[in-house]
């Protein structure tokens, strides 16, 4: 059952994030990319943003597992997948390949979009059309799924 205090709640915590993410540098695209270039003129500086995170969202999916409701009462959804198959690891690569070559991930993109940055709208655009090519590969994999026989 939605009540606004989700809503109020969701907009708390993104917030949060997106103030997080200025303030850290991570919607910095060139601090980013500094960070990426270990060849070249390495900035370690986000590794500390990261790590807290890390620890963090470890925490928090620590406990999360031990509840069947969150905080507000709606129920515990949390990913049950564990496998690292082929799909998990050339999605990675494509995620990591996307945030090398333009210092954006999905997360600071928002911000900068919010803060009315051309490459966060940019970016959003080829995340969206990136998601509908998947879209489009998931339906085909399974229109040939139920088109071929089952193999013993």
């Amino acid at each position: 059952m939605w009540r606004p205090v989700h809503a109020i709640t969701s907009f708390a915590a993104g917030l949060v994030f997106g103030i997080g993410l200025i303030v850290s540098g991570m919607a910095n695209p060139a601090k980013v990319l500094g960070f990426l270039d270990l060849a070249g003129a390495w900035d370690p500086s986000l590794a500390l943003v990261m790590a807290g995170a890390v620890s963090v969202g470890a925490l928090a999916f620590a406990l999360a597992g031990k509840r069947t409701r969150t905080l507000l009462g709606a129920p515990m959804l949390l990913p049950s997948a564990r496998a690292v198959d082929r799909r998990v690891v050339i999605g990675s690569l494509v995620f990591g390949l996307g945030w090398g070559l333009a210092g954006i991930c999905p997360g600071p993109a928002l911000v900068l979009a919010g803060l009315g940055s051309t490459k966060g709208f940019v970016f959003l655009a080829a995340m969206i059309a990136g998601n509908g090519v998947f879209e489009l590969l998931e339906k085909n994999r399974g229109s040939r799924a139920r088109l071929e026989p089952e193999r013993a």
